[in-house]
């Protein structure tokens, strides 16, 4: 298939495996991924938006409206707790995925305690209001907003999971990119200087806490560190995540030619990007061998198309696209050259193949495709 082929066989895919609810799931034939995610959902709707799309995004949104809604009494006994000085144990917090009928994911094996995926609805919901022409938060949104708005306000300094679903001991510079990204997008529908505000106040945090003291990077995730009646944070892990570049796209926390994100950037395409195109997680990730991540070599495209390298920007596409099976289904990740052999037999005997048709990955090509079509 080409490309424009690739992009409606995505279109078709995602609609297919949308919830008559709205819920989108991550991966219809890899059990572990048999749920809504917030985060994965709201890029594979902005992804919908993007292509015209907007009834499939809409749908989402309404779906996350309703589960947000339904957590609006909880989310105040959270808020009052921590206000209080009381502590929140791990399990209070809210869910980082669901069932795709809008019910609790109640496992115990996941780490459910992931603010990036709220951030995420809220961009993306502001996202979608901007693509249908609305200048303001509907009125059927209100109490979701606010409440999502409040949660992340009174717990973005808290250790949680990343992206990945790891390290949630840390404080993660792409969550908090995620956060910073709802929030602003709420502050300038709402003309809200106090949200504005707190987004200052993120992004200080990142310049504080989240650059490397000799590398000047940003790094991975930053370990808060009890001090008496204070916190200190340092570095948790020295190395670069290829999420960080969610810093620049599409949050927009820095702009790419920001010092820290230049050199970022820098390191992850010096350390993570093969020269075939693929862009791996972070260097010691063993998930599947650490292989390479159909998205990332996306978000990789999209900051160079945004710094005005065209050329890479298609090149990542082009090699998204080499990855897709016959059907056109694209994978989570793919073996990346002379990675390790065992680490990736290990979780196929576990969990079998790569996760494959990831939505996620469906969504990603499909935005870098229609802002590369955009600049043509």
């Amino acid at each position: 298939m080409n490309e424009e082929e690739l992009v409606q066989a995505s279109i078709r895919l995602i609609r297919l495996n949308q919830h008559p609810e709205g819920g989108y799931v991550a991966c219809p034939l890899f059990a572990h991924y048999a749920y809504g995610w917030l985060r994965d959902g709201s890029f594979v709707a902005y992804a919908m938006d993007t292509a015209g799309e907007h009834d499939s995004a809409a749908l989402f949104y309404d779906w996350a409206n309703r589960i947000i809604v339904s957590k609006q009494s909880h989310i105040r006994y959270l808020t009052d707790k921590q206000a209080r000085g009381e502590h929140v144990a791990l399990h209070e917090f809210l869910h980082t995925r669901y069932h795709l009928d809008g019910r609790d994911d109640t496992s115990s094996e996941w780490g459910h305690f992931q603010l990036d995926g709220y951030g995420a609805w809220l961009w993306g919901l502001t996202e979608h209001l901007r693509a249908v022409g609305a200048d303001r938060i509907p009125d059927s949104y209100r109490i979701s907003v606010d409440a999502a708005v409040d949660y992340l306000r009174a717990f973005w300094r808290y250790p949680n999971f990343d992206c990945w679903e790891e390290y949630g001991e840390h404080v993660h510079p792409s969550t908090l990119a995620c956060i910073y990204g709802g929030l602003e997008g709420v502050a300038r529908l709402d003309s809200n200087a106090e949200l504005h505000h707190v987004c200052t106040e993120i992004k200080d945090f990142l310049l504080q806490h989240g650059v490397h003291a000799v590398n000047s990077h940003f790094v991975k995730n930053i370990t808060p560190v009890p001090q008496g009646d204070s916190t200190a944070y340092v570095t948790g892990y020295d190395g670069v995540d290829a999420s960080l570049l969610w810093l620049a796209e599409p949050f927009r926390v820095f702009d790419s030619q920001h010092p820290a994100m230049q050199k970022t950037i820098e390191v992850i395409k010096n350390e993570l990007r093969s020269e075939t195109g693929g862009v791996r997680r972070y260097a010691s990730d063993t998930y599947y061998g650490g292989g390479e991540w159909l998205l990332l070599a996306a978000w990789y495209g999209l900051v160079q198309l945004k710094m005005g390298n065209r050329e890479e920007a298609a090149r990542s596409l082009e090699w998204m696209s080499e990855q897709a099976d016959e059907l056109g289904r694209f994978p989570e990740q793919v073996k990346r050259p002379h990675g390790s052999e065992e680490a990736y037999d290990d979780w196929v005997r576990r969990w079998g193949p790569p996760a494959t048709p990831l939505l996620w990955s469906h969504a990603m090509f499909m935005v870098l495709y229609y802002k590369l079509r955009a600049m043509a």
